[in-house]
């Protein structure tokens, strides 16, 4: 349940682990201030001032002449700072003006109850500066004013506030080194992506904490490793194809010094099938080449493709998206699409090229109006050496490389290869590269 409401990014898990319990502590602190500190010291303002109230209440009642009366008013002005004046033939109102601060109401309740034996009403949210306390007489009631700050603890909120900006300070401090320590890990991320598309990332070095070091220097030692491993299998195959294509072409050679030798002509077919087959594998082998990215023109790639096609007697039908293009190795896209269009041609009569941009995606397609593969072995018609059924006849062969090395540059270039039904009614492969950022 949590987990939905849960930060998805390390960003920001880490900010939740450094700031709830910050937001815990402030507000336990703040608590305990204001139930304890805060409401201690308004308790012995607030009993002092109840007091001074009682005193000055019995003392009127005491005293009967009205010269008597003025001079009690005069002494708790000048000598208790007291605001107290006489309202005769007045009644006090039924309901105080309680602050919204329940400790103060609640102190002030239990010490006026304690001074007082005669109904009361305060007003603590009338005055910026003052509270009101009016005492009912039998003809009249004390008014009696007071400075707020002889009630209440006036340094509350200055205290809540530095905590606060204390808190919001060391905070964003807080937040840039974590920051400058998840940046590291998103480098890392960045570079494990970019190496995954093909790109050179030679410029990475590692940076941050001892175990984001660790990871990226790990990194390191993988990426040279996978590039190791493919150049020495790109030279294995190299190798074992120079070395086959040695017999093969002393068998050409003896085919032309002899070329009325029975069986001659079907001979040759099979040597340039077997020489086909040699550079489908040595291309296989070689999987992302050495070529630099550059940017590539659709528009003008569609129409290369449609001239090959046409010095082969066939019509490539192409709607590119103007001005489309993207960054590529232009050599390694070429052949994949040459690739898919081929295997078009030779499975259907006609074959379409098609190239837009969707969201982040831009979408290379090349449908067929042929028999197509079934859904239940597009898997399988991507893998290395597969060759399905519709492609074991004599009339047409392959090294059951052609989809594998497709789909094998088009991860290259951080895309993927789809196999779907083709509105023609054939197959529709879609190869999906990234789109460039737009400016």
């Amino acid at each position: 349940m949590l987990k939905r409401f849960a930060p998805k990014s390390l960003f920001g898990r880490t900010i939740l682990i450094v700031v709830l319990p910050i937001f815990l502590m402030q507000s336990i602190v703040t608590w305990v201030f204001f139930n304890r500190h805060w409401e201690e010291v308004t308790a012995t303002l607030a009993k002092s001032t109840a007091s001074d109230v009682g005193f000055l209440t019995e003392q009127w009642l005491e005293r009967d002449s009205q010269d008597e009366q003025v001079s009690l008013l005069t002494k708790a002005r000048e000598d208790l700072e007291i605001t107290m004046t006489y309202v005769p033939t007045a009644s006090i109102p039924e309901e105080d003006q309680r602050s919204f601060f329940n400790a103060l109401n609640r102190v002030l309740d239990r010490e006026l109850d304690w001074s007082l034996d005669r109904p009361y009403w305060y007003n603590t949210t009338g005055f910026d500066n003052e509270v009101e306390i009016r005492v009912q007489l039998d003809d009249g009631y004390l008014r009696y004013r007071v400075d707020r700050s002889r009630v209440v603890a006036r340094n509350g909120h200055f205290f809540v506030m530095w905590l606060i900006g204390a808190t919001g300070l060391l905070g964003y401090i807080a937040l840039i080194f974590l920051r400058n320590q998840v940046r590291s890990i998103t480098r890392l991320a960045a570079a494990a992506d970019a190496f995954g598309r093909g790109e050179d990332v030679s410029d990475f070095k590692p940076s941050g904490a001892r175990e984001v070091r660790q990871a990226g220097h790990a990194f390191i030692a993988m990426r040279a490793r996978i590039k190791r491993f493919l150049e020495q299998r790109t030279e294995m195959l190299a190798g074992v194809s120079h070395d086959l294509k040695t017999p093969l072409t002393r068998l050409k050679l003896h085919l032309a010094l002899d070329p009325d030798m029975p069986g001659a002509d079907k001979m040759k077919s099979d040597l340039g099938e077997m020489e086909r087959l040699l550079e489908d594998y040595l291309t296989f082998a070689r999987g992302e080449a050495e070529d630099l990215r550059e940017k590539v023109d659709l528009e003008v790639l569609a129409d290369e493709l449609g001239q090959n096609a046409a010095r082969l007697g066939r019509t490539l039908k192409a709607d590119v998206e103007p001005g489309l293009s993207l960054i590529a190795q232009k050599s390694q896209l070429s052949r994949a699409i040459s690739n898919l269009v081929t295997n078009g041609f030779k499975f259907a009569d006609e074959v379409r090229f098609t190239a837009a941009r969707k969201g982040e995606t831009i979408e290379i397609a090349v449908d067929d109006d042929g028999p197509g593969i079934p859904e239940e072995e597009r898997e399988a018609a991507v893998k290395a050496f597969s060759r399905l059924d519709i492609a074991r006849n004599s009339n047409i062969s392959g090294s059951g490389l052609g989809l594998a090395i497709v789909r094998d540059i088009a991860r290259a270039h951080g895309g993927a290869l789809r196999l779907e039904s083709s509105d023609l009614g054939g197959l529709r492969a879609v190869i999906a590269l990234p789109a460039p950022t737009k400016s």
